[in-house]
């Protein structure tokens, strides 16, 4: 009788903790989701993309510095059913946020926000001196070289002319300007791929980032939408056969500070790693940022004869396929002779 009675005692206990299981699991949620996060740093900041998942969401917080689960940050966007609700956008954190205050912030988008634009043809230097410019950014990479910039945005050993993507880019006020940089280097890595798939069978070109160096001499010689699919033809045409790219815009890149506005025929007789006129080929890298257009040009160029091209003097171009014909479109356009 009292064997019954004890194991009967077990049962009940049992059934007990059972039922009060998910009572302890509520209670701890609570507890957890009311609780400030532990942050690895004084502000926390993570950039939101359109299309990225909550657990992608998650994961990237804790990377940035909220110590927590990666998992547990997630089951609570999950479970809160509002994940779906997540908005793109910059976000930081100071101490004292919670769970809910997180969320609640993504899905509010909560952002007091300001914009920099970073225009196509500009180069790395000019780009640097704009983000410095940029209202209430926080210049965290001013004294940074920059291969310690690059370094830090996860892209160690790499050059960084030609690698961020110009567009306009919004951002929370007071989050770092390498928060932006990496947006617009992640965006030009994806702007480079989409156009490489779409790039036209035999081209001259053999990898992403010769397209690349090409697009951003396309970028500076031409603001004309009509034009650039040509000037990457006639580039193409003289890479194809060898022939010097003779861009004045690379021999300008090359002299840096030293160009004062006025390109001399000193500086196209001057040899140099960037002077198109006395190296065949393309330069070591990139002159500038060229956006999609450039880019969708430098792989898809115009298909034509012409070797040369002049300036009209009203933006756009006088191509050539002769000498003779260039050297007469010279004396049209440049020097106002017949």
């Amino acid at each position: 009788m009292s064997r019954r009675g004890s194991g009967s005692g077990r049962w009940q206990a049992a059934v007990l903790s059972l039922l009060l299981l998910p009572v302890i699991g509520v209670g701890i949620a609570l507890w957890w989701l009311g609780r400030p996060l532990e942050l690895a740093a004084p502000t926390v900041e993570v950039s939101i993309e359109a299309g990225t998942t909550p657990r992608q969401i998650a994961d990237a917080w804790v990377r940035a510095g909220v110590n927590t689960s990666p998992r547990l940050l997630y089951e609570w966007f999950r479970w809160s059913g509002e994940a779906r609700r997540i908005r793109a956008g910059s976000y930081a954190v100071l101490p004292g946020a919670t769970p809910r205050t997180l969320l609640s912030k993504m899905v509010e988008g909560d952002e007091q926000l300001e914009t920099v634009r970073l225009i196509e043809g500009r180069s790395w230097r000019e780009f640097r001196a704009e983000l410095a410019r940029a209202p209430r950014l926080k210049p965290t990479t001013a004294a940074m070289s920059d291969a310690e910039l690059m370094t830090a945005i996860g892209a160690p050993g790499i050059n960084p002319e030609g690698r961020f993507f110009p567009d306009t880019y919004a951002y929370s006020v007071g989050v770092s300007d390498l928060l932006v940089l990496k947006r617009a280097y992640t965006k030009m890595q994806q702007e480079l791929a989409a156009a490489w798939a779409a790039r036209a069978p035999g081209g001259v070109l053999k990898t992403p980032e010769q397209a690349l160096t090409l697009a951003s001499i396309v970028e500076k010689e031409t603001g004309r939408e009509a034009d650039r699919a040509l000037v990457a033809g006639v580039f193409s045409n003289r890479l194809r056969v060898g022939m010097p790219l003779q861009t004045d815009p690379s021999v300008i890149y090359g002299l840096g500070a030293r160009f004062d506005g006025n390109l001399r025929r000193v500086h196209l007789e001057s040899d140099g790693p960037y002077n198109t006129y006395t190296r065949p080929g393309l330069p070591p890298t990139p002159i500038a940022m060229p956006g999609r257009a450039s880019l969708l040009a430098a792989v898809k160029p115009a298909p034509t004869q012409a070797l040369y091209f002049v300036a009209r003097g009203d933006g756009s171009s006088q191509f050539s396929s002769t000498l003779a014909d260039h050297n007469r479109a010279v004396n049209q356009y440049q020097r106002g002779r017949p």
